[in-house]
């Protein structure tokens, strides 16, 4: 059989290739809130493990939104290879530390696709690469808040019990 023939991608030249780092990015995130939540369960971090796997899986429908639309678009999304994830931690805080950083290097990365789009005039994929600028805002200030947690309800005697309890209202929001 015959490949069929895609037509001309509406993609500007170089987006597609930021647009599969991106998938790539957001797999690994996907991958890297999977390890922190089953680390979370081992450890009796109940309500940190729910909402690590909710972001695991929050990160993964990212992932997919970003993959139809360059297919959407003409494109080619290719599913990458996921490897060197962490898989142990010192503490509840280490894990919430780098869950900031893993939101900070996403959102420098959404921030560069943007500004490829804008400089490119890439019109369609800066209009739906606005949904991800929101979501990092979202995910960091939340991202931020766990962390205060810590500050605010310290780590001694049963703090990281109320922190853990804390971070469970968080899912969903």
């Amino acid at each position: 059989m015959d490949e069929i023939k895609r037509p001309t991608a509406s993609l500007k030249q170089g987006t597609e290739e930021l647009l599969n780092q991106q998938i790539a990015m957001e797999d690994k995130a996907s991958a890297i809130y999977l390890a922190m939540a089953s680390w979370c369960d081992v450890m009796g971090y109940k309500e940190s493990a729910a909402y690590l796997y909710e972001q695991a899986e929050e990160e993964r429908g990212h992932m997919l939104k970003i993959f139809h639309y360059v297919h959407d678009a003409g494109g080619r999304a290719f599913q990458p290879d996921v490897t060197d994830i962490q898989q142990n931690f010192t503490s509840l805080r280490e894990v919430f530390e780098l869950v900031l950083k893993q939101e900070i290097n996403v959102s420098h990365a959404i921030h560069q696709i943007v500004k490829h789009c804008w400089d490119n005039q890439d019109v369609a994929t800066f209009n739906f690469m606005q949904w991800f600028v929101q979501e990092q805002i979202q995910e960091e200030t939340t991202a931020r808040r766990i962390l205060e947690l810590f500050e605010v309800i310290g780590e001694a005697g049963v703090g990281l019990y109320f922190i853990d309890k804390e971070i469970g209202t968080l899912k969903g929001k």
